[in-house]
C-alpha cells in the first residue's frame, strides 16, 4: 500500500449477515483489495480502496457482520472493537456506511440505531433496493433520512445501481465526531426503547405490501421440507461432484497438453545437463502435474459460492439441524463443514460463528475429516487411473466414485462427532436461531471476483511451496548421480531413492513402492505436492510411458 492511500481516511462498511455488504465492498474496490487477518484473532480482515469524483483516496474496510455492538461471536467482537477503538493496530473508521438489507429494515435499523448513539458521522445504504421493491416495499428515503438524521441512498451491491451516488456522498464533506461519546451494553429498557423506535421510523417512512405473497415462501416450502429438502441437498452435492470431472475435462486436457509441448520445448532447446533435467523433469512435471487440477477446484469453489450467494446455504444448515443435533452438533456446524471441502483452515475460522464452545470445539476437530480441495488432485489422479470414463445411466462413474469418496469423509466426520456425544453425557442440543436471508440468483461479478481470488491462491501455492518442494524432491532424486557402470535408474542411487527403499517396507503392506514412498514425505507438507513429486520421481526414473502402458492396460 502506497504511503498516499495509507494516509487516506478509512471509510468501514457495517451492517448485519446476509445484507449484501461484501457484494457493495466488491463493487466499490473492485481488485484493488487487501486480505489478511485482525490482530489475535482469526477474523479476516478486506480493506480496499477507491477515488471519489474529485479525485480524493478512500480506504474501504469491510467489517464482519454483526447484529448489534453487544458481541455475542468473535466477527461481532471485532467490529464492536474496531468501532471503538479497542482493536489492536486498527485505525477508529473516521467515516461509517451501515448497509441494510430494504426488504428487511425491521432488523436491520436496530444496529444502525445503536451505531448513531455514537455520534460517528454515518451514511445509510439501503442495500438490496431491487428485492424490496419486487416485494413491493416503499420506502420514503426522504422521510427516512429525516428520522435518522443521515444520508440514505439507495444501492445494489450485485450490480451499479447506486454505486455514482454512493461514491458522491463518500466524496462529499462529513460531519465532525461528537467527542466523549462512551459505548456502554444496553440496557433492558435501551433495547425496548430501541425497537419502539424502530417501529415508529418504519410506521412513518416503509410502506408494506398489503398482501405478503413472496415467491421466497414458496421455494421454502420444497428446499425446506423435511423429505424433499434432503432430496434436493443430496441431488445438489451430488451434481457438484458429477461437475468436477465432466465439465473440468476439456480445460485439465487443455493444461496437460501445454505442459507437455513446455516440457518438449524445454528438452528440444536445451542441452543435456543439470538445468536441462531440473526444468523438464523436476519443475514442468513436478508443477504442470498439480496445476491441472486447477480446473476442478475451481469448479468446486464456483459451486459453494453460488450456493452461498443465492442463500441456500443457511437454509440447508437449517434443514440438517435436527439431523446434526442427533450426533452432537449444531445445524450452523454444517456452513463450516462444507467450506472445509474447500479448505480445512478456512472451515475452522468458519466456527467463530459457533456460540455454543463445545459444538464449536468438535466442529474444529471434525472439519480435517472433510475432503480438502488439496486432497482433489490425489484423488483425481487415483480415479482416472483406476476408474473407467463411462457412463453409468445419465452419469459419470469417475463422478460417483469421487461421490462416495467425499461421503466417505463425512461419515467419518459424523461417527466421531457421535463418539465425543457419547462421551459427554447430558449434554444438550441447542436450538438453532438462524436468520434466513431472500433468495436471489448469484451476481456474475462476485463470483468472478470469488473465483479470481482462489486461483490466486491457488497459483501462488504452485508458485511457492509446491514449487520449492518440487525442487527440493528433484535435486535429492538426482543426487549422488549413479555409478558410471550402473545399469539400474540413475535415481535408485540418489538420496531420495535411497531414503524411499529405506521406508518402503513400512507400506509394504500397503502396496506402495518405494517411488510412492518418496511422494508421501513432501506430501505431508501440502497434500497436493505429493502429485506432483510422483511426476518428478517417475520421470527421473524413466518409468512413466511404463507407467501409463500399466494404467491404461
Amino acid at each position: 500500500m502506497t504511503a498516499a492511500v495509507a494516509d487516506a481516511p478509512l471509510v468501514a462498511l457495517l451492517g448485519n449477515p446476509n445484507c449484501g455488504k461484501t457484494a457493495l465492498f466488491n463493487l466499490l474496490t473492485g481488485a484493488r483489495q487487501k486480505v489478511a487477518n485482525y490482530a489475535g484473532v482469526t477474523v479476516e480482515r478486506k480493506e480496499g480502496s477507491l477515488t471519489g469524483p474529485s479525485g480524493r483516496r478512500l480506504r474501504i474496510l469491510d467489517l464482519p457482520g454483526a447484529y448489534s455492538l453487544n458481541a455475542e461471536s468473535e466477527d461481532e467482537a471485532v467490529t464492536r472493537d474496531v468501532i471503538l477503538g479497542r482493536q489492536a493496530g486498527e485505525q477508529v473508521p473516521d467515516l461509517l456506511v451501515c448497509v441494510t438489507d430494504a426488504s428487511n429494515l425491521r432488523l436491520n435499523l436496530r444496529l444502525v440505531l445503536e451505531l448513531k448513539r455514537l455520534g460517528r458521522p454515518m451514511i445509510l445504504a439501503l442495500n438490496m433496493s431491487d428485492v424490496a421493491q419486487r416485494m413491493g416495499i416503499v420506502i420514503d428515503r426522504a422521510r427516512l433520512a429525516e428520522a435518522l438524521g443521515m444520508p440514505v441512498i439507495d444501492t445494489v451491491g450485485v450490480k451499479r445501481h447506486g454505486a455514482d451516488d454512493l461514491l458522491s456522498a463518500l466524496d462529499g464533506s462529513w460531519p465532525e465526531a461528537k467527542p466523549g461519546v462512551q459505548w456502554e451494553a444496553p440496557t433492558l429498557d435501551e433495547i425496548t426503547e430501541t425497537h419502539r423506535q424502530v417501529r415508529q421510523i418504519l410506521a412513518d417512512a416503509v410502506q408494506l405490501p398489503a398482501k405478503d405473497n413472496r415467491f421466497d415462501e414458496r421455494i421454502d416450502a420444497v428446499v425446506m421440507h423435511p423429505v424433499l429438502g434432503l432430496g434436493l441437498l443430496a441431488a445438489v452435492l451430488f451434481l457438484m461432484f458429477q461437475a468436477v470431472f465432466a465439465w473440468a475435462e476439456w480445460p485439465m486436457t487443455l493444461i496437460e497438453d501445454g505442459t507437455t509441448a513446455v516440457g518438449e520445448w524445454l528438452g528440444a532447446s536445451l542441452a543435456d545437463g543439470p538445468l536441462r533435467s531440473l526444468l523438464v523433469d523436476g519443475v514442468v512435471a513436478g508443477v504442470g502435474g498439480v496445476l491441472v487440477f486447477l480446473p476442478q477446484i475451481l469448479i468446486l469453489f464456483f459451486f459453494i459460492l453460488a450456493l452461498e450467494d443465492s442463500g441456500y446455504l443457511p437454509r440447508a444448515a437449517f434443514l440438517l439441524d435436527r439431523f446434526m443435533g442427533k450426533v452432537g452438533l449444531s445445524g450452523r456446524s454444517f456452513i463450516p463443514l462444507l467450506s472445509s471441502f474447500a479448505c480445512a483452515i478456512p472451515g475452522i475460522m468458519a466456527t467463530r460463528v459457533i456460540s455454543n464452545p463445545r459444538d464449536r470445539l468438535v466442529t474444529i476437530l471434525i472439519a480435517p475429516l472433510m475432503t480438502c480441495s488439496a486432497r482433489l488432485p490425489v484423488y483425481a489422479l487415483l480415479i482416472a487411473a483406476f476408474i473407467p470414463d463411462r457412463a453409468v445411466g445419465w452419469f459419470n462413474l469417475q463422478g460417483i466414485v469421487l461421490f462416495c469418496l467425499y461421503l466417505a469423509g463425512i461419515l467419518s466426520a459424523v461417527l466421531v462427532a457421535l463418539v465425543m456425544r457419547l462421551g459427554e453425557r447430558g449434554n444438550a442440543h441447542h436450538p438453532l436461531l438462524l436468520e434466513l436471508p431472500a433468495w436471489r440468483l448469484p451476481g456474475l461479478r462476485n463470483l468472478a471476483i470469488g473465483l479470481y481470488e482462489r486461483a490466486m491462491i491457488f497459483l501462488r501455492r504452485v508458485g511457492g511451496i509446491i514449487l520449492a518442494l518440487t525442487i527440493v524432491v528433484w535435486a535429492l532424486s538426482s543426487y549422488p548421480a549413479a555409478p558410471a557402470d550402473s545399469t539400474a535408474p540413475a535415481i535408485t542411487h540418489s538420496f531420495a531413492g535411497m531414503l524411499g527403499q529405506w521406508i518402503q517396507p513400512v507400506f509394504a503392506p500397503l502396496g506402495f513402492g518405494w517411488q510412492i514412498c518418496i511422494a508421501l514425505i513432501p506430501g505431508l507438507a501440502a497434500r497436493e505436492v505429493a502429485v506432483g513429486a510422483l511426476g518428478t520421481v517417475y520421470a527421473l526414473a524413466g518409468e512413466g510411458a511404463e507407467l501409463d502402458a500399466q494404467l491404461s492396460g
